[in-house]
């Protein structure tokens, strides 16, 4: 392995991108890049500063003296953890507005670019390999069958207490599917360069395992 290289895996919702990342980046010893965690900062910025969506001139100030990095699973907004005031439903509010907005979109990019051009780092996501990191070193496409990925969403939500139908979670994640892969800006694809890792009837560490070892092999 190179002494700085990156890990972009990509693939539909509910393949387990984010659990295997994370897992992945410990057995590595390099940082997981959390990008939802970096809109959740963006967000709590934005909020506690008081700069509206709306407020195109003072947001993209905003953004502009703006820094994120990650440090041993915590996240840094322009040098102070803030990893335990990013959580919270009304920061997940937040930053579900301003992650539809194209400039935040574009800062948070630039942002991911720069942390992987000075350190090894995995990252996931659903444009990681194909447009944020297309030279990434390894790039994985995580998927399962969207019968798998359903039933695992409904044994999650059992477990929090919350059950639903197998078969609207099934039709969600259908539809999830289609407007990943359809949308106009970066849909959802293999990238050319990618080994696809099909997790259906694997284990959470036999992924792992498989991930890693991609890593070390090539």
């Amino acid at each position: 392995m190179k002494d700085i290289f990156r890990v972009a895996i990509d693939g539909p919702s509910g393949a387990g991108k984010s659990t295997i990342a994370k897992a992945v980046a410990s057995g590595l010893n390099i940082d997981y890049i959390d990008t939802g965690a970096m809109y959740r900062a963006i967000g709590y910025k934005a909020g506690r500063e008081g700069v509206a969506p709306e407020e195109g001139a003072a947001l993209e100030e905003m953004l502009a003296r703006t820094e994120i990095d990650f440090a041993g699973g915590r996240i840094y907004l322009d040098g102070a953890d803030v990893e335990s005031f990013i959580r919270t439903p009304e920061v997940s509010m937040l930053a579900s507005q301003y992650s539809a907005l194209p400039s935040v979109r574009e800062k948070l990019v630039e942002l991911q670019r720069d942390m992987a051009s000075r350190k090894s780092v995995i990252m996931d996501g659903r444009d990681i390999g194909t447009n944020v990191l297309k030279d990434a070193e390894y790039k994985i496409y995580l998927t399962a069958s969207a019968g798998e990925r359903a039933e695992r969403r409904c044994r999650e939500l059992e477990e929090k207490g919350t059950p639903q139908n197998y078969e609207d979670v099934l039709r969600d994640i259908e539809q999830r599917d289609h407007n990943d892969m359809t949308r106009k800006l970066n849909p959802l694809r293999k990238a050319d360069d990618a080994i696809e890792v099909d997790t259906t009837g694997m284990s959470i560490q036999e992924v792992i395992d498989r991930v890693i070892d991609i890593v070390y092999k090539n």
